[in-house]
């Protein structure tokens, strides 16, 4: 079974209710009718204009913020969460008239499992609704994003972090090595195997931002002794076997790795869309890491098959 086939069948199992704020837009409605026709997820559509969405949504639950009988009870909530930051009623009430918001709140209140959203709205939208609302997760210090990677040949790949965390230090990147590898053994039920990477592999450079990726290994690896990971490695030495055996002789990820760790986020979302547009690999994500509930950005050019796939994703780690 591919790695959509195994999303499927499990989310099938848990029968999770996501919510699709975005659902003005024909890529969302389009997902929306294929998850709730397989009967994987139930839909929540949401949209400020309900009287113009096409009949063929008919059978999905479609909500419309300021109409819903919750709206008053979400805006007192969210003036609650937001007092420190002198927030009023009212201007909780125009935040809460928009659909990512209201998607984020119906999360955190327990009615919805999960929410995707991005297709229409930028990042920074999505994860303040996430920070803001749905809040972090107990014990998790730094929220990041992964994205999982299906190459042409099926198989899947992790990368973290690609959109959230522009430079980590030592610390944050071991704990997003350590989320990244969570996400990757959950999503695909592999066996993370996490290469740390940088310019440098064992020592052969010496700089500051070296020494910031051999410390983040030693981090993760004391958190995670019986997890293989391995650090500072370059690409090729992570990736192809007889590279990575004569640059890192005794690694125990050399030529195995499916988690791959980027020192900072210019390196990651380049290489994300690079995998993506030069080696035809769907990029499913930024899946965002570290928050109590799942929800998830989308890249505003992403199609409907994506947000079907991350609508399964979330179905999953809302059950999990």
């Amino acid at each position: 079974m591919n790695i959509v086939g195994r999303l499927k069948a499990r989310a099938r199992e848990v029968g999770a209710r996501i919510v699709l704020p975005e659902g003005d837009d024909p890529r969302v409605q389009d997902a929306a009718v294929q998850l709730a026709h397989e009967g994987l997820v139930t839909p929540i559509l949401l949209t400020l204009a309900p009287d113009e969405l096409p009949e063929m949504l008919s059978e999905v639950v479609v909500i419309e913020p300021t109409a819903d009988p919750r709206f008053e009870s979400f805006v007192q909530a969210y003036v609650e969460k937001r007092k420190h930051k002198g927030m009023t009623a009212e201007k909780a009430a125009k935040i809460m008239g928009q659909t990512v918001p209201f998607g984020a709140m119906l999360v955190a209140r327990g009615d919805a499992d999960g929410c995707v959203a991005g297709a229409t709205h930028a990042t920074s939208d999505v994860l303040r609704a996430g920070l803001q609302i749905i809040g972090m997760a107990e014990g998790v210090s730094v929220a990041s994003s992964s994205f999982l990677m299906i190459l042409p040949d099926g198989r899947p790949l992790t990368y973290g972090d690609c959109g959230m965390v522009p430079n980590p230090n030592a610390e944050q990147l071991s704990q997003i090595a350590l989320a990244t590898a969570k996400t990757h053994e959950l999503l695909t039920g592999e066996e993370p195997v996490v290469a740390m990477l940088s310019f440098s592999t064992k020592g052969s450079a010496k700089h500051p931002d070296v020494d910031k990726v051999r410390t983040a290994t030693e981090l993760a690896q004391a958190a995670a002794p019986d997890m293989a990971i391995d650090g500072e490695l370059q690409f090729d030495a992570a990736w192809v076997a007889s590279i990575g055996e004569r640059k890192a002789p005794g690694s125990n990820v050399v030529g195995r790795a499916n988690v791959f760790i980027f020192p900072t986020l210019d390196a990651g979302n380049i290489a994300y869309k690079i995998t993506e547009r030069l080696g035809n690999a769907q990029a499913l994500g930024p899946l965002i890491q570290g928050l109590a509930r799942p929800m998830h950005d989308l890249s505003r050019g992403c199609q409907a098959e994506d947000i079907f796939v991350v609508s399964l994703i979330s179905a999953i780690q809302a059950r999990s």
